[in-house]
């Protein structure tokens, strides 16, 4: 069992983080230990007709219904040589329960996000289930994308424009927002919603160090960052610079610290949304709530 609150979690905006290590085959692999509820050994699913392909049935665990997630499957692997040796890995983000089934758990590494390297276009595009790579103790760990695989399997769980649409029709505004998102995917829907949402001028950055150096080369040219940038929003989990240190630094700069800086990712949760206080976010909203985005933007903005 993983305990999130016995401080093995870090302080806020220190851009590191914790990763569980897990194997399919002789490949290693990481998620973010900030997703993970706990590690239990494998029990039986019920197997549902008709389910997605990579979902391998549902199993019970204290009371709730939890889709099991076949990870060897998902990412076209062979199946597990020594089942008995499996493990279920149970995570919680984008507000949902799932449990992934890894061939095998090794350790826990606490590592900085600088050292993850965003997968090179050559074998990421856009449809990657990678978001980073990790080179540790001689060895190559891929932090795959658990929401992307999670989407896949649903698309409805995903950011949807409808949602949107409902809020009915919309001015367009001349405000200027910079967001800092690594999926590619991710920034093309945002770009998307945003835009039905009347928010047209938009600067995409891959990670928190390209949108801060960015914020920066505004303010050193003797600008004013409150007449060319209106709002930031990011996410947390990014290559090089997470959001989290991302906000903490523009709170730390006097030039920019007036700057609303909304989070938007898949970790907004009861138990770590104060992570996102303590580092002075103006609001923080959970993926795919793209209405509720829209709305917080509105607040801040208009």
């Amino acid at each position: 069992m993983l305990d999130n609150k016995n401080g093995i979690l870090l302080e806020s905006g220190t851009n590191e983080l914790e990763i569980v290590e897990f194997g399919i085959g002789n490949n290693r692999f990481a998620i973010n230990v900030i997703k993970v509820k706990e590690i239990i050994n494998p029990v039986p699913p019920t197997k549902v007709p008709h389910a997605h392909p990579y979902i391998e049935g549902i199993i019970e665990l204290r009371g709730e219904v939890l889709p099991l997630i076949d990870i060897a499957k998902a990412l076209g692997f062979p199946p597990s040589e020594n089942p008995e040796h499996d493990k279920y890995i149970v995570a919680e983000f984008n507000q949902q329960k799932v449990v992934f089934h890894v061939h095998s758990v090794t350790q826990i590494h606490r590592i900085s996000w600088k050292q993850i390297e965003k997968p090179s276009q050559m074998y990421q595009g856009l449809d990657s289930q990678i978001i980073g790579v990790i080179k540790l103790n001689g060895q190559m760990i891929l932090l795959l994308d658990f929401e992307k695989i999670v989407v896949d399997i649903n698309p409805e769980s995903g950011i949807n424009v409808n949602q949107v649409k409902k809020l009915g029709k919309r001015e367009r505004s001349n405000k200027k927002i910079v967001v800092a998102e690594d999926s590619p995917l991710l920034r093309k829907l945002l770009h998307d919603t945003l835009g039905e949402a009347g928010y047209v001028y938009i600067e995409f950055f891959e990670n928190g160090e390209d949108a801060l150096r960015y914020l920066h080369s505004i303010v050193e040219e003797g600008k004013s960052i409150e007449s060319e940038v209106q709002l930031v929003i990011t996410d947390i989990e990014m290559p090089q610079m997470d959001g989290h240190h991302l906000t903490k630094r523009i709170r730390e700069d006097e030039r920019l610290q007036k700057l609303p800086v909304i989070i938007f990712s898949s970790l907004i949760t009861d138990d770590l949304r104060h992570k996102g206080e303590r580092v002075g976010a103006t609001a923080q909203v959970s993926k795919p709530e793209i209405a509720e985005l829209v709305k917080v933007i509105d607040q801040y903005i208009l």
